[in-house]
């Protein structure tokens, strides 16, 4: 781990442009920047929160254990902000995030982070912004799990895969069929059966982890009525 000068540095995040030249300055002196490889934990749920963990590089997972199984909330891909809710609202985490390619990251002292969003009121409501959209992006989420069936899920997610991670039609697929079931609760059997459904109907070619959506409207479709 390393300080980073958060003025000069080329990875800073959008929102701290409204930040002085001292504020950025007492942030930098604040932030430790890590780097973990794939698979790593960059937290781990019920453990202490001290830290604002800002991501530079790189693609993560979030996962909740509960009662019968672990739960994939969602991935995040850099540039973001990790763990704003739970390290604000608590003192525990109450997710993990682990790697899924490696990943640079800043820790902030949540106590500086703190002291920043309370004396500077633009800061502030860039910080309130993103937790506001990435709240209504969960309750969409929520929403699909409950009310749409399985085919409906899945390809919700491999959309979001192209649209939202990679912005592109063709992709290698992030998590395992074992993880994609954990995300839209189901069984990685089924994950398998549907990809090869949806390759037969020309929807999708897939070999291996590598996907292409040959059929986005009728995908999108589905995952509307799915």
């Amino acid at each position: 781990m390393e300080s980073s000068g958060c003025s000069i540095c080329l990875l800073k995040s959008e929102v701290v442009k409204d930040l002085d030249t001292s504020e950025l300055n007492t942030l930098g002196k604040s932030c430790v920047e890590a780097v973990f490889k794939k698979g790593e934990t960059i937290f781990k749920q019920n453990a202490l929160s001290s830290n604002i963990i800002y991501l530079q590089t790189g693609l993560v997972k979030l996962m909740i254990e509960g009662p019968q199984r672990i739960q994939i909330l969602r991935l995040k891909k850099a540039p973001c902000y990790l763990g704003l809710p739970t390290t604000m609202g608590d003192k525990i985490n109450n997710y993990s995030a682990v790697a899924i390619e490696p990943v640079s990251a800043c820790f902030i002292d949540i106590n500086v982070f703190k002291n920043l969003l309370r004396i500077n009121p633009d800061f502030s409501y860039e910080i309130i912004i993103e937790l506001c959209k990435n709240e209504l992006k969960q309750f969409h989420r929520c929403v699909k799990l409950v009310q749409n069936e399985i085919y409906g899920r899945l390809a919700g997610n491999l959309l979001y895969f192209a649209d939202e991670i990679y912005q592109s039609q063709e992709y290698k697929l992030p998590l395992s069929r074992s993880e994609i079931a954990d995300m839209v609760c189901t069984s990685r059997e089924t994950v398998s059966r549907i990809l090869n459904s949806l390759a037969k109907d020309g929807i999708i070619s897939i070999s291996g982890k590598q996907i292409k959506i040959l059929n986005k409207s009728l995908l999108e479709k589905i995952s509307e009525k799915g």
